[in-house]
């Protein structure tokens, strides 16, 4: 099998998952990203990363891009002697936005622009392995397609939908210092909810697609959630709080994914918007960094990359 000399690059936007009453359905796709270049190496694997996540160059074989790459080359037909990559992170790690996501859609869709033979991977087939590894399809799903997603299981593998968000539409993120383990935040959910709890959550969800697609004075009602938060507050104290403040403010505000990353969303030129969310995040305490996102409307990307260690001959950390 002759593999390719060159390398590729993906493109992988931050997610915001749930969005309050969406549970494991809705996820929103943020201008914020990481870069993954890959390529193929005579042998082993070498791992160069920078920003969020530094730490991780060190996991070798065990690095959530490799790992994802591996998963797709096996699904292809054949593994490669080698994988090269570099990594420029942006998304906070641990922190409700999608970076296990976005590291998983990097790897898969490397692998697939990579692998040399047939393309055995269609985007229903990749759709359903990103589903597989990080055990929900929302973010992955987002990150994928861009926009606002709905995904939801089906007999033939997890599906998603996509829908273009109103004009207009600023998220805007508060990031505490601390990370919390997505683990901890499911281990907080009860096994069952009310039926009344349910079926007010069913509207809510259903107002929200409304009010994030054509009407955004819904927002407010739209973004009130029933089945997650609430359990999850005990573990997140600081994330409810705030929570709580914004939408006493009458800012949309929920908690990112499992959080603690609070998603706050304003409507550019109507109603308050970032400078608000960043004055009562100072007021709430511990120290939140607030930062006001453009929509990610395209989702991941792959292209070609004439890096400078392709020019060079050599992998990464070599």
């Amino acid at each position: 099998m002759h593999w390719p000399g060159g390398p590729v690059t993906v493109r992988v936007p931050a997610t915001s998952a749930n969005l309050g009453p969406g549970f494991d359905a809705l996820a929103l796709a943020l201008g914020l990203h990481d870069v993954v270049e890959a390529r193929i190496i005579p042998g082993g694997v070498a791992i160069e990363v920078s920003g969020m996540g530094a730490d991780a160059a060190r996991a070798g074989d065990d690095h959530l891009v490799v790992l994802a790459m591996r998963a797709a080359f096996a699904r292809l037909g054949g593994q490669p002697p080698g994988i090269g990559l570099r990594c420029v992170n942006a998304i906070p790690q641990g922190y409700g936005l999608g970076s296990s996501a976005g590291a998983i859609v990097a790897g898969l869709l490397a692998a697939r622009a990579l692998y040399p033979g047939p393309d055995g991977l269609t985007d229903a087939a990749l759709l359903r392995l990103a589903t597989e590894m990080e055990g929900h399809p929302d973010n992955v799903a987002a990150c994928l397609a861009g926009g606002l997603t709905i995904a939801w299981a089906s007999a033939s593998g997890p599906q998603a939908a996509r829908l273009s968000p109103v004009a207009g539409l600023t998220p805007v993120v508060c990031v505490p210092a601390t990370p919390l383990a997505t683990a901890k935040a499911r281990q907080a959910l009860p096994s069952a909810v009310p039926h009344a709890d349910a079926a007010a959550n069913s509207a809510r969800a259903a107002l929200l697609i409304a009010a994030l697609t054509c009407d955004p004075a819904l927002l407010l009602a739209g973004t009130e959630d029933f089945l997650h938060q609430r359990y999850r507050a005990a573990v997140m104290p600081a994330t409810a709080g705030l929570v709580g403040r914004l939408r006493e403010a009458g800012i949309p505000a929920v908690v990112s994914g499992a959080g603690p990353t609070v998603l706050a969303l304003t409507m550019a030129g109507a109603g308050p918007g970032a400078d608000a969310v960043r004055a009562i995040a100072n007021q709430a305490g511990p120290v939140w960094l607030v930062r006001a996102l453009d929509i990610d409307r395209a989702g991941a990307t792959v292209e070609a990359a004439h890096s400078p260690w392709a020019r060079a001959g050599h992998p990464p950390g070599a």
